[in-house]
């Protein structure tokens, strides 16, 4: 039985980002990874925008660690060199029906803290992006696009200089929760039995499952796990937008189909929604006959046959069909009870965003306080 002082399971973005708070608050610290390399599932499959807080319910965690996590990540962004822009977004109404969802919007914004949105005309509207559509915008100029790769690696590295160490293609197969701490039993080529102190869940999708296989820890405090399955596709060549354009919010939880963009500047139109019981990341090209006449709501200009598959992505949902949005769960051991073990589940939109701020949440959790 090797023995380890803290352990993340998982190396995702807030895998990562948790790894690297724990081992500057001088924690000996082992991230486990099942993959061959780390960020492969959800940190990798997403539309890699900065968040600005707009759209969750007032001090929900996930308003609150979007707010938060945006403001660090773009210091994070410009100290550590990780491409990013500040490129701005506007939700566009396309026609007066549309207008009460934009104004509260608004006011949902501003209770969350979210203070820089303005009103756009459609004039002003227009006059900023020429190619669009609508009677009026909300503009939001704190929301911005970055290098989801490149934020891994600077978290990694941090982690690393700080001592934390990566295991890859070391998948944890069973776990209990003993007097003298976690034990996991962890597989692939070199199997071993770990002991740790602290053990943060942050296997993403697969976090319900996991939680599931530590013997001890009572089964009501794990959430059901659902998937719900996005595609995404492109536009050749460059767009004729500089920000990200999305549609007023209609009445389910999905926001429809936006436009973001990458920092080469070229557009993807999604994320399709669908529910889904496996892991299945193929991207049908007949999904996209459908975004044609949405995207034409707000781009009219649209052509026939552009829209190439890209690439598909899966959320971590722990709310089902027909059941409000969960909120993000952050449970540490004043939920369960289970000294040091702290999980995290339905950790989607804006996980990337508020992933620093999670990192900081996970800390507290755990009762480090703050330098």
């Amino acid at each position: 039985m090797e023995h380890v002082d803290a352990v993340v399971i998982g190396a995702g973005a807030v895998g990562l980002a948790v790894a690297r708070a724990l081992a500057q608050a001088g924690r000996e610290v082992l991230i486990l990874e099942a993959e061959n390399a780390f960020g492969t599932g959800t940190s990798s499959r997403n539309s890699e925008v900065i968040h600005a807080g707009i759209y969750y319910p007032t001090g929900s965690l996930r308003a609150q660690l979007c707010v938060r996590g945006k403001a660090l990540l773009y210091d994070f962004c410009t100290s550590h060199g990780v491409a990013h822009q500040r490129c701005g977004k506007l939700i566009v109404a396309t026609s007066d029906a549309d207008l009460p969802a934009l104004h509260k919007l608004q006011a949902t914004a501003q209770a969350n803290g979210v203070t820089d949105l303005r009103w756009l005309s459609e004039a002003e509207a227009r006059a900023l992006e020429p190619a669009l559509q609508c009677v009026a915008a909300l503009l939001s100029p704190s929301t911005g696009i970055i290098d989801s790769h490149g934020l891994m690696l600077a978290l990694l590295g941090d982690a690393e200089a700080a001592g934390a160490m990566l295991a890859l293609c070391a998948p944890v197969q069973a776990g209990r929760i003993t007097p003298q701490g976690i034990e996991l039993d962890v597989g692939g080529d070199e199997p071993m039995q770990l002991r740790a102190r602290t053990v943060v869940n942050s296997a993403g999708l697969h976090a319900p499952a996991l939680a599931r296989k530590l013997a001890g820890l009572d089964a009501a405090h794990i959430p059901p796990d659902h998937l719900a399955k996005g595609c995404y596709f492109s536009l050749p060549g460059k767009a004729p937008f500089s920000r990200l354009v999305y549609p007023a919010p209609g009445q389910s939880s999905h926001l429809g189909v936006h436009l973001t963009l990458d920092l080469g500047g070229q557009a993807r139109f999604g994320p399709s929604f669908e529910w889904v019981d496996r892991l299945d990341y193929t991207v049908d090209p007949a999904g996209a006959d459908h975004f044609y006449a949405e995207v034409r709501r707000y781009w009219p200009a649209l052509p026939d046959g552009v829209l190439q598959p890209a690439y598909a992505g899966i959320r971590p949902k722990i709310s089902g069909p027909g059941e409000p949005a969960a909120d993000f769960r952050i449970d540490g051991p004043a939920v369960h009870g289970v000294p040091g073990l702290v999980n995290l589940f339905g950790i989607e939109s804006p996980g990337l965003t508020s992933s620093l701020a999670i990192a900081d949440l996970v800390l507290d959790r755990l009762g480090h306080s703050k330098n």
